[in-house]
């Protein structure tokens, strides 16, 4: 049975897509996207971090500290603001308490997470904002806290910003942690999902929006298809093999 269940995983893959990292509404700005196509994920900010980490004395993959890329206004207020980690791409785990969330605890093995961000031009390139594909978990497995606490299924998740850094029981009690397994990355370049010109919402506001162009990968996931928030969208069955081998072509 458990071999049969796995097959139909594989065969059946969900596809969910996650808005992640730095925004204008949570640090201020979005990620730096570079002239080549490749670009840095900069975490959104946190109250806390116990290893310390900050802004100002954060690495990123280029070799500049977090701080660099920040407006020159910004730099000295955001200098000491801590980060919030998540997801991280050293050992693939994201994890979430908020409501929205709950349902990714419902992920299979198989199944594909895929994150996108707020990127903009940075340095000599020009890009306008929009909305990027920037990595992916091929789910290992995925729970509530206390489910993989009793299971002794933490161990995966020991790098996660949450398991490292949460006090309050209600918040372990909420917690979702998924785990990404073979497969999983942070992606060289980064591919734009937004189309070029925004929508707007029932509430007069300019909303991001899948690209046309995609939905014959993607399918809709509303009316307006908008993507603008941190809502999970999740692809419908009948697209999701298409969504998948889309992703998994990414560079």
């Amino acid at each position: 049975m458990k071999g049969d269940a796995k097959a139909v995983e594989q065969t059946n893959p969900q596809v969910v897509l996650l808005r992640v990292g730095i925004d204008t509404g949570s640090g201020g700005m979005l990620g730096p996207r570079f002239e080549n196509g490749t670009f840095e994920f900069i975490p959104i900010c946190a109250n806390r971090d116990c290893l310390g980490r900050t802004y100002g004395n954060t690495i990123g993959r280029y070799g500049r500290k977090l701080i660099d890329y920040f407006p020159d206004g910004s730099r000295e207020k955001m200098q000491r603001v801590f980060l919030h980690c998540d997801p991280e791409f050293e050992t693939f785990t994201y994890g979430d308490p908020t409501t929205p969330k709950q349902g990714l605890r419902n992920l299979k093995h198989g199944d594909l997470l895929v994150f996108y961000a707020g990127l903009r031009g940075w340095g000599h390139c020009r890009t306008q904002p929009g909305l990027y594909i920037i990595g992916y978990f091929v789910v290992e497995h995925a729970g509530k806290y206390n489910d993989l606490r009793r299971a002794d299924m933490l161990k995966p998740f020991e790098k996660n910003w949450h398991t490292l850094n949460e006090s309050e029981k209600e918040r372990f009690d909420r917690l979702v942690l998924i785990k990404g397994g073979e497969g999983s990355r942070l992606l060289d370049k980064a591919v734009k999902i937004s189309a070029d010109e925004r929508a707007i919402d029932c509430g007069g506001h300019p909303v991001f929006v899948l690209d046309p162009k995609l939905q014959k990968d993607f399918g809709n996931f509303t009316e307006l298809n908008a993507i603008q928030r941190s809502t999970p969208r999740w692809v419908k069955g009948g697209f999701c093999d298409k969504a998948k081998a889309f992703v998994t072509g990414l560079e």
